[in-house]
Formats: structure tokens, C-alpha cells, sequence
């Protein structure tokens, strides 16, 4: 199967790279099956109903979510009647929408996708490890499922290594995001999982994590805030990472980034 994962949305210069590059991803890539972070899609803050609608309507088969995932209100009810976007599965009890979901390609074929939120620098969850692995076995690759795509939005590096160590062989890929820059740590693990640190964002370069610079600079100059973050205007790069996997094991054969528009060098990888 042929996946594209993307990063981060980051406000409206990563919505507007995205549906501006996307059709040129499926002409060169011929995806399968597409994933896309947009807990940061509205401007830079959580994702509205309108901006979940949109971006499905480009053809993005599921949406995960992270820390912010809920910073706009009106998520908390929308999730619930909504079936591709995918919240931190170890959110409290009790938080709406779900996980994890199994989504069918257009082919049929079955794609479970999963969200989890790290714990190191991110207080007040649970276990991402053992509520991870309460997904896979209840659903195993290969089984149930033809892929299995983790989305580890976490801050440190160690925490999704270890993660993906631990879950190796019995998922397609594990990538990260949430620190909005693309690692070049991209490979398929000896078990046979996909595995990238982080996704990079799609958004705007040119900023601090995908903000205007002038109000992060302040803030690491005063220690005080003098306005509100705002989202980047300028041109955004489309960022992630392109995945193959084998048919009959659903385990990953390729891992390739995906580069596409804005200030970072560009790279899409031939198939």
C-alpha cells in the first residue's frame, strides 16, 4: 500500500500549501491511503468543523489531533458525529472521539489509524505505551488490518524512539509530530516498522514553529508576552514523509520524505 503522511497544519498558510500542492502529491505518488496532524489547523490552535470539512474534501482520508485538539470548543461536539478524525487515544476517560479508528481505502482494505500524546514535557495523561498496544493486539496488522499508522505527537526524540522500539514489527509506521520540524531520522526499523521523529509542519517556514516571529523573539527576550501568538502568512511547505508497505504483511519496505513548496528543499520521491 501506498501512504502519504503529512505534518502539523499550521493555520492558514498551511491549509493553503496543502490544498495547493496535494493534487501534484497524487499525480507523483499515487497514494492509497492519506493522513494529515490539524490540531494546529485553525489558526494554530485546534481545528474548526469548517476546517476539518475542508480538508477532507481534498481527499485526505484521516485527520489526527494532539495536545491542542480541543482549544477550539466546538471540536468536543463535532468529533462525535465525524469518522476520520482521530483524537489522542490517551486522553482522560470520559474525552469525546475516539483514538483510534479503522478506516477503508477505496479498495477496501482496512487502515487502523492511532493517535497518542507523549508524556515527557506534556503532563497529565496516560501511558501512550500500553494503551498503544491495546489497540494493536485488539486489531492486529495483518490480520484486521491491512496497515497500522501511528501518529506520536510528542516532544522529546527519545520517547518516540523508545515508542517505536517497542512497537516494532506490529505496525506499518510509527511518525511523529509536534515540534514542527522535520527530522532526517527516516527509516524502516529491523522489525519492519516505518519510523520518522518528526514529520515537520505544513505551514510557514519563514516563523517560529509555524507563528510570526516577532511575538516568540519577544517572549525569549522579556519573558513576557506582549500580544498573541498569530500564525505565519507567508508561503508554507507541504512536509512529510511517503510510505510503502507489503501487501501481504501490511510491515513497511519503504520510508521517503516529502518536501513540496515554500523555503525548504524540495524532495519527492520517485515510485
Amino acid at each position: 500500500m501506498r501512504i502519504l503522511i503529512l505534518g502539523d497544519i499550521v493555520g492558514r498558510s498551511g491549509r493553503r500549501a496543502v490544498a495547493d500542492h496535494i493534487q501534484t502529491l497524487k499525480a507523483r505518488l499515487s497514494p492509497e491511503f492519506i493522513v494529515i496532524n490539524g490540531e494546529n489547523a485553525a489558526g494554530g490552535f485546534g481545528i474548526t468543523e469548517a476546517i476539518y470539512s475542508e480538508i477532507i474534501d481534498l481527499g485526505i482520508d484521516a485527520i489526527t489531533l494532539g495536545n491542542h485538539a480541543f482549544d477550539q470548543r466546538e471540536a468536543l461536539v463535532f468529533i462525535t458525529r465525524v469518522d476520520r478524525l482521530i483524537r489522542p487515544i490517551n486522553f482522560p476517560d470520559g474525552t469525546p472521539g475516539p483514538g483510534a479508528a479503522l478506516i477503508p481505502t477505496q479498495d477496501g482494505r482496512q487502515v487502523l489509524v492511532i493517535n497518542a500524546l507523549g508524556r515527557v514535557f506534556i503532563d497529565g495523561f496516560d501511558d501512550p505505551f500500553r494503551m498503544v498496544e491495546r489497540e494493536v493486539d485488539a486489531c492486529p496488522l495483518g490480520e484486521m488490518a491491512d496497515a497500522v499508522i501511528l501518529d506520536f505527537h510528542a516532544e522529546a526524540t527519545s520517547e518516540k524512539q523508545a515508542l517505536a522500539a517497542f512497537l516494532d514489527g506490529r505496525v506499518s509506521a510509527i511518525v511523529g509530530t509536534h515540534t514542527h520540524a522535520p527530522t532526517s531520522d527516516h527509516r524502516v526499523m529491523p522489525g519492519g516498522t516505518a519510523f520518522v521523529s518528526d514529520l515537520g509542519m505544513c505551514g510557514d517556514y519563514d516563523s517560529v514553529l509555524g507563528m510570526d516571529k516577532a511575538e516568540p523573539v519577544h517572549r525569549f527576550l522579556h519573558k513576557i508576552p506582549s500580544s498573541r501568538f498569530e500564525p505565519s502568512k507567508g508561503d508554507g511547505t507541504v512536509s512529510g514523509v511517503f510510505v510503502e508497505t507489503d501487501d501481504e504483511t501490511g510491515l513497511a519496505k519503504r520510508i521517503a520524505p516529502v518536501r513540496i513548496g515554500g523555503a525548504l528543499e524540495q524532495t519527492i520521491p520517485e515510485v
